[in-house]
């Protein structure tokens, strides 16, 4: 049986609490056959995450993961796997098992996100386009989060020249989501890599998409937010970069404009005014 797949399956069970029971107990297939006292020596751990545990030692359901996996050729990449990106590795919560569709190669290249709104301007999303294609075109990988807005024309700026890019995405491999990146999430899939740590059947829920953020950032020397407002969703990706050690970019914006009061105030409180790939501190 895949033990590292049934690790990942199991509910509620958050990236700190299996690395804490990987650091006492090694290894998942050990973690797998342990009796429910020892589980629960592991502080966080209480009744309701044993009882997931317990539920989720399903053989059946795991080989039917397992099948679906290599029907759909996805792919998983453990954290003890040399593959593993070192950068993700020392950030404070890794992602403990990663899938993905397309080439883990990317991850040794250098990596740039470039995120911010869903809800963006024209103008924000041709330039996002733009800082991608000059980005891929100059051999860095694009990172972003195949959202609507800024993440999706940012993937589409880097495939533009048929150059490849990263995905970071808060569901399992099953889903694409938003529906209107359909065709994109295919094109990535072929030319580029879309990974994320949700097993195969994880819908995208609201609460996946912040905690996929510090994946982005983990992967990235670099974050450049191209517009926000003040409380959009890819400042949260900023604070990751920060507490990982990484530069923040930020793309000057109409003062009179909603969506570019966040990436205003990056720059007020630090950030790297960001015009062109010159811009960047590596």
């Amino acid at each position: 049986m895949n033990y590292w797949l049934w690790f990942a399956s199991i509910e509620m069970l958050g990236s700190v609490k299996k690395q804490k029971l990987l650091e006492k107990y090694q290894s998942p297939e050990n973690i797998y056959y342990l009796e429910k006292e020892k589980i629960m020596q592991i502080s966080g751990i209480g009744e309701k995450i044993w009882n997931n545990i317990n539920l989720s030692k399903d053989i059946s359901k795991i080989n039917k993961i397992q099948d679906f996996m290599n029907k759909h050729h996805i792919h998983q990449l453990n954290i003890d796997d040399e593959e593993y990106p070192k950068g993700l590795k020392n950030i404070y919560d890794p992602p403990i098992t990663l899938f993905y569709v397309g080439n883990i190669e990317l991850l040794k290249n250098k990596c740039i996100a470039v995120v911010g709104s869903r809800a963006a301007t024209e103008y924000g999303k041709n330039v996002a386009f733009h800082i991608a294609n000059e980005l891929s075109q100059n051999d860095y990988t694009v990172v972003s989060g195949l959202a609507a807005g800024i993440d999706g024309a940012a993937h589409r700026g880097a495939v533009h020249n048929s150059n490849s890019t990263i995905a970071v995405i808060g569901s399992g491999l099953d889903y694409t989501y938003p529906i209107e990146n359909y065709s994109l999430y295919g094109e990535i899939a072929r030319k580029g890599l879309i990974l994320t740590e949700y097993i195969v059947g994880t819908k995208p829920l609201s609460c996946n998409f912040p905690a996929r953020n510090r994946i982005i950032s983990g992967i990235s020397e670099g974050v450049i937010v191209v517009e926000a407002s003040k409380k959009s969703g890819s400042l949260i990706t900023v604070d990751f970069a920060l507490e990982q050690g990484k530069n923040v970019y930020a793309v000057p914006g109409n003062i009179n404009s909603f969506n570019s009061i966040g990436t205003n105030e990056l720059m007020k409180d630090g950030a790297i005014p960001y015009t062109g790939i010159s811009d960047l501190l590596l």
